[in-house]
């Protein structure tokens, strides 16, 4: 079949626009687009909270993030960082921003240590949870991987169970990567657990390759947020255990509802304090 005239030029203007569409896409594709959720609960002080602003602005733009993240396929990540407390209190410090090189991440640096963190009252990590979910969808990027970096230093005690959120995200294919921080100071450490890993571990990371990095001292935090961010940048997976069990072992129960349970049990002891 013969091309009227008047519309070949039309045609060819067609496959020219055409051929410029996959370059184009490839400019929007990242390797990770990466939620990091900074718990900013009133069980921290100010100089913990201060210490976490100082230590993911030294991960971000330290010379191990930046070269995992030039050593992806796209070699650039998308990131986004937010505050969390109560499950209606959420405080977006930088939003869906590219990160390709030094730059890059001293301008996110810049902006994390350009303001201190304020408290706000309780601890929802399902509400920290479902706003990252939120934003994951909403990402204006082509995302090989989607991530949630959590952090905190107490179990959920407000909202609706951690696991129906974590459940929901994964479900999405979204990996949950967790930083219990794992520290006893604080005026609100009579709502803290012993086992917070294991709580992280149990009830509120999930997704293929997931894990927990927990913090015991404060000093650890700026080493433990950059190894994890090595991690969710290069999607290294832990390594699977070198020996097998001859007999399948089953986990004991685990309560995920000990934050509420806790919550409900002591909050009268602190009129005026909201943890």
């Amino acid at each position: 079949m013969r091309i009227p005239g008047y519309v070949r030029p039309l045609a060819g203007a067609l496959l020219l626009f055409l051929s410029f569409l996959p370059s184009a896409r490839a400019q929007d594709r990242v390797d990770v687009a990466l939620v990091i959720a900074v718990d900013v609960s009133r069980s921290m002080s100010y100089e913990e909270l201060r210490i976490q602003r100082k230590g993911y602005a030294a991960a971000i733009t330290s010379p191990e993030v930046v070269r995992a993240i030039q050593d992806g396929v796209y070699g650039r990540i998308a990131v986004t960082l937010y505050e969390w407390a109560a499950d209606s209190y959420v405080h977006e410090i930088v939003g869906w921003t590219l990160i390709e090189d030094q730059a890059d991440a001293e301008a996110i640096a810049a902006v994390l240590l350009s303001e201190n963190s304020m408290g706000a009252r309780r601890t929802s990590l399902s509400g920290a949870i479902r706003a990252g979910v939120k934003r994951l969808e909403a990402v204006p990027f082509s995302a090989e991987r989607l991530v949630i970096d959590i952090s905190g230093d107490g179990p959920n005690n407000q909202g609706v169970p951690v696991t129906m959120e974590r459940d929901k995200a994964v479900a999405k294919g979204i990996i949950i990567n967790g930083l219990p921080l794992m520290t006893s100071s604080g005026v609100g450490s009579a709502f803290n657990i012993p086992d917070l890993d294991i709580y992280y571990h149990r009830c509120v990371t999930g997704g293929p390759g997931s894990f927990v990095i927990p913090v015991t001292e404060w000093k650890e935090f700026p080493e433990a947020v950059r190894r994890k961010l090595v991690l969710e940048i290069g999607g290294v997976e832990q390594p699977e255990p070198r020996v097998i069990p001859a007999q399948l072992f089953r986990e004991e129960p685990y309560d995920c509802l000990i934050g509420e349970k806790i919550w409900q049990q002591r909050m009268w002891q602190f009129d005026d304090f909201d943890r």
